[in-house]
């Protein structure tokens, strides 16, 4: 196996030649990391040192220095070796160790395991990367190469792999603006997690291949004919959608593969700006545009530093495609995104520039750092790392990006927390809107403010943000100014969730209940553990599973020892199924669903005995069940009931569904209904104020998982800002 082929003889050909690269130091790394990594081997079979030699190529092609190409050599060596980090930082320094070490770390855990770890690893992550960029950088070309070689590991590892690369490292490389890695990581995570659709949309590319090419050659020939006389030192070259872009749009957006106008795209790259936009007049003069696919990213350049003119025309056979017009420097940064700092030593010695460009590196952290549950933090990250933004103007004229899906309140608190605050309201190009409203771009959007004393914001804002830098200054406030209040609001919650899960403590014995939860929640005090609660910061609904196990384990046995009371719920019985609901201690009853909360299988429910129309089944949240069974006033008529898993049935709920009035916003709500085949038993519509719409439907469900899926999908038909269940 010594003879094997590893790589890097043709890769250090390469680096010897480039006078950047200190070729002894790389040749030191190398022979550690060969003889570190000797024993083992990849799930190919090939030995291990050619992931390490293939990761240091990759970051060599895209001009990276000195350092990350030795750490890139080294960082599977601290974690898989007996090799130290002490032992490289006296080889080569501080800088490679704290990148090898940066990479170690954040390869420890991996990012698809249970949330708790996953947002862990998110926090290391981006603390890494605060310290120094280039540590995300080799992980992106470390991830890039076992994405290349992922046909080795077992199915589900595939899949797993691939989703964490769409959800989190695609993002990264887009926010740090390195074109190459997004594109091909997201193009071979489609591969694996839906194989189908990319074959599809491989095939539909290759058919066109020659056609397309026939066709780009011509265009361009067409351009630089107009163009070379005009503007000096013009390159033409021309690009094909990537795989991933296409999925998004075919599979995800609903389009049709005639319908996507940008599979070909013919790029002009210039010397100037003021090129720029000569370029895109003498194109406009050649070719008919096509009206709002014109994007000036000039003058609005993305967060990830991403500048060029976009715009889609019609040839004169009438075939749409985009093109693209920037200036070298703009054409290096959308390439090589932060990358271009070391390939081309833009920026050298302006570390106020670079860490400007960095600076959602800093809000990430923040973000982390205020926000208490894992499950949060993943949330928050996931969307505020989303590669889709939208583009709104202030009133004043100036630009602000946001996540696709941002709402006039993660906009206030993208201007400053102060506005978040004391927001009252928001007007969108002048009309007022509902805080719910989803900006979208191009809009001109202005806070509506009050200096009112003790005016803030409302809880209900949690549900409705998108970004969790607007969620953790909402909580931040709560938890600073409300003090008080979120106690109150967290007792009240605490017990009602309690109740819900029929854990009956009282006195001493629930005191002393409540402070064992907060100390297992790493409170020092309970009424901290009850401010969290109150401000949102932790969700008691999502404790319970442990809760619960806290109890039976050590509680409930303790409450056995009382005297039974004469609630019907304490009572030992034996079980009889009927319509799909197990009663504790009735046979042969006629049961039926409360009309006042329509309970659906998989919520928790209790039994009613009504005089002479047998047994009644509510919600336990039910407005018309007593919070507390034991001590209300007829406990022996509530028996305990469940839904029996076993059998399937259907029953009925009714929604509320506000939405902008606008044409065709009922046919969209009953034909999304219908392609998800469900049974619309009536359904009403009605306008309501400032140009909304109120549309009330019954429909047959299964479940409540049923329901809430409904009630997701619907969500994301254009202009439906919020849904009510009406039978609660």
């Amino acid at each position: 196996m010594s003879d094997f082929d590893d790589g890097f003889a043709a890769f250090f050909e390469k680096v010897k030649q480039n006078p950047q690269y200190d070729s002894e130091k790389i040749k030191k790394a190398y022979d550690i990391a060969k003889d570190a990594h000797k024993d083992q081997k990849r799930r190919s079979g090939e030995p291990y040192i050619m992931h390490p030699v293939a990761v240091a190529q990759i970051l060599f092609d895209f001009g990276m220095d000195n350092e990350c190409i030795i750490a890139a050599l080294l960082h599977d060596v601290v974690e898989d070796t007996k090799v130290s980090i002490d032992t490289i930082k006296e080889t080569f320094g501080d800088e490679v160790a704290l990148l090898v070490d940066g990479v170690t770390k954040l390869g420890k855990i991996p990012l698809s395991t249970r949330e708790e770890v996953q947002a862990e690893n998110i926090r290391k992550m981006f603390i890494a990367m605060n310290k120094d960029v280039r540590v995300i950088i080799i992980k992106l070309a470390d991830r890039l190469h076992n994405m290349r070689t992922l046909q080795y590991m077992p199915d589900y590892k595939q899949r797993e792999k691939s989703l964490e690369t769409l959800e989190i490292y695609a993002p990264i490389a887009h926010r740090l603006g390195i074109r190459a890695f997004k594109d091909e990581l997201e193009d071979l995570a489609v591969r694996y997690l839906d194989p189908i659709a990319y074959e599809e949309i491989e095939n539909n590319l290759s058919m066109k291949k020659e056609e397309g090419e026939r066709f780009l050659n011509d265009i361009k020939a067409q351009i630089q004919e107009r163009i070379t006389p005009l503007i000096k030192n013009a390159t033409i070259t021309s690009r094909v959608k990537s795989v991933h872009g296409i999925f998004r749009k075919v599979y995800i957006k609903g389009k049709s593969f005639e319908e996507i106008y940008d599979i070909y795209a013919v790029r002009i790259i210039v010397d100037t700006m003021i090129d720029c936009y000569n370029a895109l007049g003498i194109v406009h003069d050649m070719f008919k545009p096509i009206p709002g696919r014109f994007k000036d990213y000039i003058s609005t350049p993305k967060p990830n530093m991403y500048q060029s003119l976009h715009t889609t025309v019609l040839s004169k056979d009438g075939i749409p495609f985009e093109i693209q017009i920037r200036t070298w420097e703009m054409h290096r940064t959308a390439e090589y995104g932060i990358a271009a700092h070391w390939k081309y030593k833009l920026g050298k010695g302006g570390k106020d520039d670079m860490d400007e460009k960095l600076s959602w590196i800093h809000r990430m952290i923040e973000t982390g750092e205020s926000t208490d549950t894992a499950e949060d933090l993943v949330a928050s990250i996931k969307g505020d790392l989303s590669v889709e933004e939208v583009y709104v103007f202030t009133p004043k004229g100036d630009i602000k990006s946001l996540p696709t899906g941002s709402t006039v309140i993660d906009f206030a608190y993208a201007i400053h927390s102060a506005v978040g605050n004391k927001m009252i309201g928001a007007k969108v190009d002048g009309r007022i809107v509902p805080l719910d409203y989803k900006i979208k771009t191009g809009e001109r959007i202005e806070i509506l403010t009050t200096n009112q004393q003790g005016k803030g914001p409302s809880r209900d804002w949690l549900s409705i943000v998108k970004t969790g830098e607007a969620r953790s200054k909402i909580r931040s406030w709560f938890k600073k100014e409300k003090r008080e209040e979120n106690i109150e609001e967290g007792k009240a919650s605490v017990k009602r969730e309690l109740r819900r899960n029929f854990i009956g403590l009282s006195g001493a014995k629930y005191d002393e209940f409540i402070k064992r939860i907060s100390e297992k929640q790493h409170f020092a005090q309970v009424d901290e553990f009850y401010a969290a609660v109150g401000y949102g910061g932790i969700q008691i609904n999502r404790l319970m599973p442990g809760i619960k196990d806290e109890y039976n384990k050590n509680w409930k046995e303790k409450e056995a020892e009382k005297p039974h009371s004469s609630n019907v719920l304490d009572r030992p019985r034996k079980s009889s199924s009927s319509n799909g609901v197990i009663v504790e201690g009735i046979d042969n009853c006629l049961i039926k669903m409360a009309r006042c909360c329509n309970p659906l299988p998989g919520e928790e429910i209790v039994g009613f005995i009504t005089r002479g129309h047998g047994l009644s089944i509510h919600r336990r949240n039910c407005v018309n069940v007593p919070q507390d069974l034991e001590h209300c006033a007829e406990p022996e008529r509530w028996l305990k009931a469940h839904w029996d898993d076993s059998v399937k049935i259907e029953t009925q709920s009714t929604l509320d569904v506000y939405a902008i009035d606008r044409d065709g916003i009922v046919l969209d709500i009953t034909s999304t209904l219908m392609n998800m085949h469900v049974k619309i038993h009536s359904i009403n519509a009605r306008p309501i104020n400032d140009g909304n719409c109120l549309t009330t439907l019954t429909v047959a469900v299964s479940s409540k998982e049923h329901l809430d899926n409904i009630v997701r999908i619907i969500r994301k038909i254009d202009g439906v800002y919020h849904i009510e269940r009406t039978n609660v």
